[in-house]
C-alpha cells in the first residue's frame, strides 16, 4: 500500500496564481451577464438608504491614479454598506460642459467660427459622450460596481432642466444679481473664472515704484510733494483713478535730493533700502486721515488721481500709498465706489489694451508692462524698476496667468446667506476632521460667486431682457425654460428666438413693442455640478436627498463641496450631504506631481494590465488616503506579495475543507479543542476590528488586520499545526472536523470581509465553494462578531503567553538545526521549563504540545533540574534533543511504537489505526 494515498491532502481547483489581468475581465463579463448591480439592489431593497453621491469627473481623457484612488474608495464604501444592513445604490456621473471640451475640439482642427453655436455645441456633446464611454469602460475594468447603464450626465435635458430650476429658486430669493465688478478673468480662455478655477504658480513680474505729483494738496501738503506707489502690474497704471492711504497710519514727507515723497512711516526703512536712497531727510509727519480727497496728477495722462481712505491698506510691503485702479482690483473697486468713482478697465476679452489706454492700445497686457514702464521712465515718474518672482493666480485649465478685470457679470450673493452656510457646515460630519475648519474658513472668507461665463458649451443663464434693458427672471419664465430644456435640451436656447422661449402670450411693461432679447452667457460649470443634489438626488427615484456622503479629493473644498453646499443651502436651507470625506493627491515616489513631461506617470491601465485590478484596489486599501499618497512600482510589488499570501491562505483553507459539509460536519464551539477555540476567538476579534475600521473608513486598518491574521494566527501557526490533524486523522475524526469547522468559517469570513477590496478574487473563490446558496458573494452580508464571553478572555490571556513560549521553542529548534542536532523539527524532542508564575499555561487539558510546537515529543521540565544544553530564552528555558524512536512512514513523526502493528510495521499506532479503519 502506498501510504501517501491514505493522507487527506488538500483538494482545490482554485489556482495558486491569480492571473488577474486575464481572469478579471472574465469575472466582470459574468457580473454583466447576471446583472449584479440590479441583483444587489433587489436584495437590499427596503433597508435604510445609504447614498454616497458620486462627484462627477470631467469627461475628458484617460483615467489617472487620482481617479482610481477616488473610485476605489467609493466602491469599497458602497460595497461594505450593502453588506451591512443598508440599501446602497451607486449612480456614477460625469461633468460634461466647459472650456476643456471646447479646446479639445479646437485642438482637433475644428474651426469654431465656421459653425453655428448650435452646431458647435452638438460637436461638444458628441465628444463628451465619446469620453464618457472611454472612462466608463476603464472604471468598470477597475471593478467599480454601479448603475453604469444609467449614469447621470450634466448635459442631459432632465439635468439641465433641474439646474434651471435651481437658478430660478436662487433668483426668487434675491440671491442672483448682475453687477459690474472686478473678477478673475482669463485672457487665454476669454472668460470670467470662479475662485475654484484658480491655481497659484510662480511668476516673474516687474516691480516698480512710481511718483504721482500732488495737484491739489487742500492746504494739507504742498504741490511739490509726490505720492510714491508700488505695483507689480505696470499695465494697470493707465487704469489708475486714485491712491489709497490708511486713515490711521502715520505718513512722512521725505526729501531726497530735490524731490519730496510721501510714504508710510512704518515702511520708510523698507523703501529706502529697496530704492537705494543714500541721502534723505524726513521733513514732517501727518496722519492718513488728513489726506482725504487730496488730488494727485496721473503721471501719464491729464487725469486726476484722487486720494482715498481705505482700511485695506497694509504696512507689510510697498509704500503705504496704494495704486488704485477700480477696474482691476476688488478692494480698489469698492473703495472707489464709495467715492463715486466708476471702474475703468481699458482691456478687452483677449487681454489686449483698448483705446481707453492711449499710447498702449493694441498691446497684449503682458507686453504693455514694458511699454508702460518705459513711458513712466520717460516722464521721470519711474523711481525704481526691478523684478520679483511671486505666487500668482493662473487659469487651472490653460495654466496661463489671469488678471482682475471689471466686467458685467452674474453673481450669486454669498453674503446674503453666509450664516446659514456656516451653520450647515457645523452640522456636517467631516473625515478627516480638519476638513471642517478648511471649508468653514473658505465659506467665511469667500466673496460673491461669479456664475457667468463668456463661452457657448454650457447651460445658458435663463435671463431675458426687456426693450428697456431690464432683466426678466420670474417663476413663469423659469418654469417655461425648464420645460423646454427637459423636452428638447439646452440647445433650444441657441436655436430659438427669445419670444419662442418665453411663455405664450408673455408681456412685460418694459417691452411695449413685445420685443425681447436673451442672455448670451452660460453658467459656471461649478453651478452644473453644484446642482447635482437636485438634478440627481432629487430627480431619481432610486436615490435620496440629502446624501449620506460626498467623497472627493481635498481640492473640492473650494470646488464641488463648496458649490454644492452653496446651491443646496440657498434653495433648501441645509447641506446636500450629511458627511464629507476627502482624500489627498497621488504623487510619484519622490513626492512630485505626476507629469508626462517629467516621465513619472503611473497610469491605472498599466497596473491592471500587468498586475490586475485587485492589486490596484488592495494598494488603495493599504495607504493613508487622507494625506497625499506616493505611488511607485515598488508599492505595487509589495502589495502584490501581500495579495499572494492572502490568495494562498484562501486556497489552503479551501483545499483542506473540500470534504467538509458545514450543515452536517460542523462542531460547536463548546465541543472544540482549546487551540481551535482560541483561533475561533481570534477570528471574531478580526471581524470586530475590520467592521469597526470599515465603519470609520479606515481601510488601511482593514488591510493590516486581515494581513496580520493571515500571516500571524493562520499561516505561521494554526494552518501549520493543522496539517498533523487534517492530513493524518481519519476523515470524520472529531479533532479534524473541529479544525475544518474553524477553517471553513475562516474562509467564508475572509472572503466576505475582503469583498469590498478584492471583489474579483473573492467572487472567483466563491464559485469554487460547495454548500453556499448565493450565486455571488456580493449577494451576502458581512459576518458579525460573536461574543464568546469570559472564556474568550481567558483564551486570549493564556495564548498570549503560549505564543511567546512558542517563539522561544522555535528559536531553540532553529539553533539545534544549525548545530546539526536535528534536521526537521519533527525529529526533535523538546523539554520546556517555565517559571512558576507561568506554569498554569501548561495546565492539563486537550492541548497536544508536541503538535503545538510541531515536534515529535514534548516534556515539561523542572526549574531545579534543568539538563545540560538547556537554553535560557526570553520567556522559558528549552532543551532540544533528538527524539527516541523511528520515523513513521505516513505522518513522519518519530515514534517508539513503530513496528508494533503487524499489518503496518512502518507506521506508528495512530496511523495504523487510521489506515485499518478507513483503508482496510
Amino acid at each position: 500500500m502506498d501510504y501517501k494515498d491514505t493522507l487527506l491532502m488538500p483538494k482545490t481547483d482554485f489556482p495558486m496564481r491569480g492571473n488577474l489581468p486575464n481572469k478579471e475581465p472574465e469575472i466582470q463579463a459574468k457580473w454583466e451577464a447576471m446583472g449584479i448591480y440590479k441583483k444587489v439592489q433587489e436584495r437590499t431593497a427596503g433597508r435604510p438608504f445609504f447614498v454616497l453621491h458620486d462627484g462627477p469627473p470631467y469627461a475628458n481623457g484617460d483615467l489617472h491614479m487620482g481617479h482610481a484612488l477616488n473610485k476605489v474608495l467609493k466602491d469599497m464604501i458602497v460595497r461594505h454598506k450593502s453588506m451591512t444592513g443598508f440599501h446602497a445604490p451607486y449612480v456614477p456621473g460625469w461633468d460634461t460642459h466647459g472650456l476643456p471640451i471646447e479646446q479639445a475640439l479646437v485642438n482637433k482642427g475644428v474651426k469654431r467660427k465656421e459653425h453655428t453655436i448650435a452646431e458647435f455645441r452638438k460637436m461638444c456633446e458628441d465628444y463628451a459622450y465619446s469620453q464618457i464611454d472611454n472612462q466608463r469602460s476603464q472604471f468598470k475594468r477597475i471593478g467599480v460596481r454601479g448603475d453604469w447603464d444609467n449614469p447621470y450626465i450634466t448635459l442631459k435635458p432632465a439635468f439641465e432642466a433641474r439646474q434651471i430650476e435651481v437658478f430660478g429658486e436662487m433668483a426668487k430669493k434675491g440671491y442672483i444679481y448682475k453687477g459690474l465688478k472686478p473678477v478673475y478673468w482669463s485672457p487665454s480662455s476669454e472668460s470670467a473664472l470662479a475662485e475654484a478655477e484658480i491655481e497659484y504658480q510662480d511668476k516673474k513680474s516687474a516691480s516698480i515704484y512710481v511718483a504721482f505729483q500732488v495737484k491739489d494738496g487742500l492746504g494739507v501738503i504742498d504741490s511739490d510733494v509726490k505720492f510714491l506707489i508700488w505695483t507689480t502690474t505696470p499695465w494697470t497704471i493707465p487704469a489708475n483713478l486714485g491712491i489709497s492711504v490708511h486713515p490711521e497710519f502715520t505718513y512722512v514727507i521725505v526729501k531726497v535730493g530735490e524731490e519730496k515723497f510721501l510714504i508710510a512711516k512704518d515702511l520708510l526703512t523698507f523703501v529706502v533700502t529697496e530704492i537705494g536712497w543714500e541721502d534723505y531727510s524726513v521733513e514732517r509727519e501727518l496722519k492718513g486721515s488728513d489726506l482725504d480727497r487730496v488730488v494727485a496728477k496721473h503721471p501719464l495722462y491729464e487725469r486726476d488721481s484722487l486720494v482715498m481712505l481705505g482700511e485695506h491698506v497694509t504696512a507689510e510691503a510697498g509704500t503705504g500709498c496704494v495704486h488704485t485702479a477700480p477696474g482691476h482690483g476688488e478692494d480698489d473697486f469698492y473703495i472707489s465706489k464709495s467715492y463715486d468713482i466708476d471702474a475703468l478697465s481699458p482691456i478687452d476679452d483677449r487681454g489686449v489694451m483698448t483705446d481707453e489706454a492711449p499710447g498702449f492700445e493694441g498691446l497684449f497686457y503682458d507686453d504693455a508692462n514694458k511699454a508702460v514702464t518705459e513711458a513712466l521712465d520717460k516722464v521721470g515718474a519711474l523711481k525704481k524698476l526691478s523684478f520679483i518672482t511671486h505666487s500668482y493666480p493662473h487659469d487651472w485649465r490653460t495654466k496661463k496667468p489671469v488678471i482682475y478685470r471689471a466686467t458685467s457679470q452674474w453673481f450669486a450673493s454669498i453674503e446674503s446667506f453666509r450664516t446659514q452656510l456656516l451653520d450647515a457646515i457645523n452640522n456636517t460630519k467631516f473625515t478627516p476632521s480638519w476638513g471642517e475648519t478648511r471649508l468653514y474658513n473658505m465659506v467665511r472668507d469667500r466673496g460673491d460667486w461669479c456664475i457667468s461665463r463668456q463661452r457657448v458649451w454650457g447651460v445658458p443663464i435663463p435671463v431675458f431682457y426687456a426693450e428697456n434693458g431690464e432683466p426678466i427672471i420670474s417663476d413663469e419664465t423659469i418654469a417655461n425654460v425648464s420645460k423646454i430644456f427637459r423636452e428638447n435640451g439646452s440647445n433650444s436656447w441657441f436655436e430659438r428666438e427669445a419670444k419662442e422661449l418665453l411663455p405664450e402670450g408673455f408681456t412685460h411693461e418694459g417691452s411695449p413693442n413685445g420685443e425681447f432679447t436673451k442672455e448670451t452667457d452660460i453658467m459656471d460649470v461649478w453651478f452644473d455640478s453644484g446642482s447635482t443634489h437636485q438634478g440627481v438626488l432629487e430627480e431619481r427615484d432610486d436615490l435620496v436627498y440629502p446624501a449620506d456622503l460626498y467623497l472627493e479629493g481635498s481640492d473640492q473644498y473650494r470646488g464641488w463641496f463648496n458649490s454644492s453646499l452653496t446651491t443646496s443651502v440657498a434653495i433648501n436651507g441645509h447641506a446636500p450631504y450629511k458627511g464629507l470625506l476627502s482624500h489627498g493627491f497621488t504623487l510619484d515616489k519622490e513626492g512630485r506631481k505626476m507629469s508626462k513631461s517629467i516621465g513619472n506617470v503611473i497610469v491605472p491601465a498599466k497596473v491592471m494590465n500587468q498586475l490586475g485590478a485587485d492589486i490596484l484596489r488592495l494598494w488603495v486599501s493599504s495607504v493613508d488616503y487622507t494625506a497625499d499618497v506616493r505611488v511607485s512600482d515598488s508599492n505595487f510589488k509589495q502589495v502584490s506579495e501581500v495579495y499572494r499570501k492572502i490568495r494562498n491562505t484562501l486556497r489552503f483553507l479551501h483545499g483542506n475543507t473540500s470534504d467538509f459539509n458545514p450543515s452536517t460536519d460542523s462542531v460547536k464551539f463548546e465541543d472544540m479543542r482549546t487551540v481551535d477555540k482560541y483561533v475561533y476567538v481570534k477570528l471574531q476579534d478580526m471581524i470586530k476590528e475590520v467592521r469597526n475600521a470599515y465603519e470609520n473608513y479606515e481601510f488601511a486598518s482593514v488591510y493590516h488586520a486581515v494581513n496580520n491574521f493571515c500571516t500571524g494566527e493562520l499561516s505561521s501557526f494554526y494552518l501549520d499545526i493543522a496539517k498533523d490533524v487534517v492530513y493524518i486523522e481519519g476523515m470524520d475524526h472529531a479533532h479534524r472536523r473541529a479544525m475544518q469547522t474553524v477553517m471553513h468559517e475562516t474562509l467564508i469570513t475572509l472572503l466576505k470581509v475582503l469583498t469590498p477590496i478584492l471583489p474579483h478574487t473573492t467572487d472567483e473563490m466563491w464559485a469554487h465553494i460547495e454548500h453556499v446558496e448565493e450565486e455571488s458573494i456580493q449577494l451576502t452580508d458581512m459576518p458579525e462578531a460573536l461574543d464568546l464571553g469570559e472564556e474568550a478572555t481567558q483564551l486570549r490571556d493564556r495564548f498570549a503567553t503560549l505564543m511567546l513560549i512558542r517563539d522561544d521553542v522555535l528559536k531553540a529548534l532553529e539553533e539545534a538545526r544549525n548545530e546539526k542536532v536535528i534536521g526537521k523539527s519533527l525529529e526533535a524532542k523538546v523539554t520546556v521549563t517555565v517559571p512558576e508564575s507561568l506554569q498554569a499555561v501548561f495546565s492539563a487539558d486537550d492541548i497536544d504540545f508536541a503538535q503545538f510546537f510541531i515536534v515529535s515529543k514534548f516534556a515539561e521540565g523542572t526549574v531545579d533540574r534543568m539538563p545540560e544544553g538547556t537554553l535560557k530564552l526570553d520567556t522559558v528555558s528549552v532543551l532540544v534533543e533528538k527524539a527516541d524512536g523511528e520515523k513513521c512512514e505516513r505522518c513522519w513523526t518519530i515514534s517508539e511504537s513503530i513496528g508494533t502493528d503487524e499489518m503496518h510495521p512502518t507506521l506508528c499506532t495512530r496511523c495504523a489505526d487510521v489506515v485499518k479503519k478507513y483503508y482496510a
